[in-house]
């Protein structure tokens, strides 16, 4: 499996401000050496050496995550402004996929804003199949499209609309299996596990992990122990998920406890607060780090989600 981010942030889209860019150039020139600016190639290796918080960014856009089985078929988790994204990169590759499998969470707006934007909703050749555990799946997207909240209907899509209320057993997308776990946050939200030929990746957005996600039940075992991947929700540092409890969110260090205690090989940190500029953040998986370092499992794998991350499972 291929795992692509195109949204990360959670609550709403925050593009970079311009004293944010101001602030990235004027740092990057304090770090620059005159030998730095000598050729073509000393500038490539300068810029080479730049941190990731002032090369790049992060990313502005809300949740959605592409996940690509190894038979080509495109699961997308959640509509944010990032599938919007995604949208766009599928006309400038041009590739000819017309089959998506979209699965929501829930249904707070940062989950679902991008949909009405999504060009293959237009595309008469395009299949859509949308997933989740509430019946009135079709009556939320619809009501999301209907004036005064956007100017066109739902009825206006020409692609091919398929909506599935899931239950408990594993749903089948060619040679992968989907299964779903009720999560902390209100609301509700769930969590979506992936597995396809022996490797388990686990997307768990909007997620107020609590004691019952650490209980070491039969059911908690299956779903969640030794997954090759977790993509969680670590909005918060610690003390400001203790400010904001009952929120519907984590912070980095829960997380981190909670990829130790099931044997998690691989932890996205995810869904990041709107107010965190790039260095807040990439200061966020430095200290996720160093926690990790002083636990008893120090394997862990750690990165920072952002909207050009890829990967691979």
């Amino acid at each position: 499996m291929k795992i692509r981010f195109w949204g990360v942030r959670g609550s709403l889209p925050r593009p970079l401000t311009s004293e944010q860019v101001r602030t990235k150039i004027a740092a990057v020139l304090q770090m620059a050496r005159p030998e730095d600016l000598d050729s073509q190639l000393s500038r490539e290796r300068f810029l080479g050496r730049l941190p990731a918080s002032l090369f790049g960014t992060v990313g502005g856009n809300t949740t959605c995550v592409e996940v690509r089985t190894s038979g080509n078929d495109v699961i997308l988790f959640d509509a944010g402004s990032g599938m919007q994204q995604f949208s766009s990169m599928l006309m400038k590759e041009q590739e000819h996929i017309d089959t998506f499998h979209i699965f929501f969470s829930h249904f707070h707006w940062d989950h679902l804003q991008g949909l009405p934007f999504f060009s293959k909703l237009y595309d008469r050749r395009a299949v859509l199949h949308f997933y989740s555990p509430r019946e009135d799946l079709r009556e939320i997207i619809e009501g999301q499209m209907r004036d005064p909240y956007f100017p066109i209907g739902l009825d206006a899509a020409a692609a091919e609309l398929h909506f599935h209320t899931i239950d408990n057993t594993p749903l089948r997308i060619g040679d992968a299996s989907v299964r779903w776990k009720k999560m902390r946050h209100p609301g509700e939200s769930v969590s979506y596990r992936v597995e396809e030929r022996g490797k388990k990746a686990i997307f768990s957005t909007d997620t107020e992990l609590s004691e019952a996600d650490f209980q070491k039940t039969d059911a908690n075992r299956a779903y969640f122990e030794k997954a090759d991947l977790v993509i969680m929700d670590s909005q918060y540092t610690l003390g400001e998920a203790i400010e904001k409890y009952n929120w519907g969110h984590s912070s980095y260090s829960i997380a981190v406890d909670f990829a130790s205690a099931w044997k998690i090989r691989h932890l996205v940190l995810f869904h990041h607060e709107p107010e965190y500029d790039d260095r807040k953040l990439y200061a966020m998986q430095q200290s996720a780090d160093w926690y990790r370092s002083h636990l008893k499992n120090k394997k862990i794998k750690i990165d920072l989600a952002t909207e050009d991350l890829v990967v691979e499972v």
